[in-house]
């Protein structure tokens, strides 16, 4: 890895609050050269823009913003959304518990019942809102997402002038929060992001199994292209899907022409799935994944010719 990206996994794994973003962007604009960044949106996102997406061939994006430290991973399995979605319904029954429990005892203390529901409701939302987004800062972010942030930085170094040329790179903000930096990038270019292609690295450091989500237009556009650039190697593993066969919220989602990359661990039953992010414990990071990664992404400018 360049020295770059060792200064980020060693000092850097911490960017929630607007203070630590701030001091990041200064950061990582000291180190690249030409970074600027483009405000807007509510909440006002700070996405940090290296190159002119107006006329690249390809978007390499990652969100850098980071969660808060959550007592239960976040887990993901995105190719058995039934699992997925009971998972996330587990994580909140303490606190649809808690909103009982509250009702009941307003009621009991002679609260008019339909305020002592509203009230309960109101507060197991409040406490929703504040264990998943306004809670203290997570201090680990291996994964989610300093590895998608180390592979920009690291594909930004290796590209040579004439592959830079074709690329631009986006540093996302507000992904944690509901995607909202990908969305006011979208906005703010518009025309450009109907027909570019969007390639987003979210939470690559933590297994073999590199899965790449595309969507319809990127599957038809660009899917010979990453099978063949992204093929399996040694004990990497790609999992190439459609939109049909895969899920991964991440910032891709919101473009027309996108594919999402994640590495994966495996397991019978669950097939592939993610765990450890959004806790103390992401801390993995495969060095290998970020030369997997960058090595295909070469591979795949060499290949890929958008549509005119």
């Amino acid at each position: 890895m360049t020295e770059l990206s060792r200064e980020i996994l060693r000092d850097w794994q911490v960017r929630k609050t607007k203070a630590q973003k701030l001091r990041f962007i200064e950061f990582l604009q000291s180190r690249l050269p030409g970074l600027r960044v483009e405000e807007g949106g509510w909440p006002l996102c700070r996405n940090l823009v290296l190159g002119d997406p107006e006329s690249a061939d390809v978007v390499f994006t990652a969100h850098y913003d980071t969660c808060a430290r959550l007592p239960f991973p976040n887990f993901i399995t995105p190719k058995s959304i039934l699992i997925y979605l009971l998972y996330q319904l587990l994580i909140l029954l303490p606190f649809f518990a808690a909103a009982g429990l509250l009702c009941w005892g307003l009621i009991r203390l002679g609260v008019f019942a339909p305020l002592a529901f509203m009230l309960g409701w109101f507060a197991a939302f409040a406490l929703i809102l504040w264990v998943f987004l306004f809670g203290p800062a997570n201090p680990h972010t291996v994964n989610d997402n300093s590895s998608g942030v180390v592979t920009l930085c690291e594909l930004i170094a290796a590209l040579d002038e004439s592959e830079r040329a074709r690329c631009a790179f986006v540093f996302f903000d507000h992904e944690e929060s509901g995607l909202f930096g990908s969305a006011t990038f979208r906005a703010q270019h518009k025309k450009a992001m109907k027909g570019r292609l969007v390639v987003n690295f979210d939470c690559v450091s933590d297994g073999d199994h590199i899965l790449i989500v595309q969507n319809g237009r990127a599957k038809k556009r660009a899917g010979a292209a990453f099978a063949e650039a992204f093929a399996s190697a040694g004990d990497k593993q790609l999992h190439l899907e459609g939109p049909l066969g895969a899920f991964y919220p991440s910032d891709q989602v919101n473009f027309p022409c996108a594919a999402g990359v994640a590495a994966m661990n495996k397991a019978p039953v669950l097939g592939l799935y993610m765990t450890r992010i959004h806790t103390a414990k992401d801390t993995v990071c495969d060095e290998r994944n970020f030369a997997f990664l960058v090595e295909g992404a070469r591979r795949f400018l060499r290949l890929y010719r958008p549509e005119n």
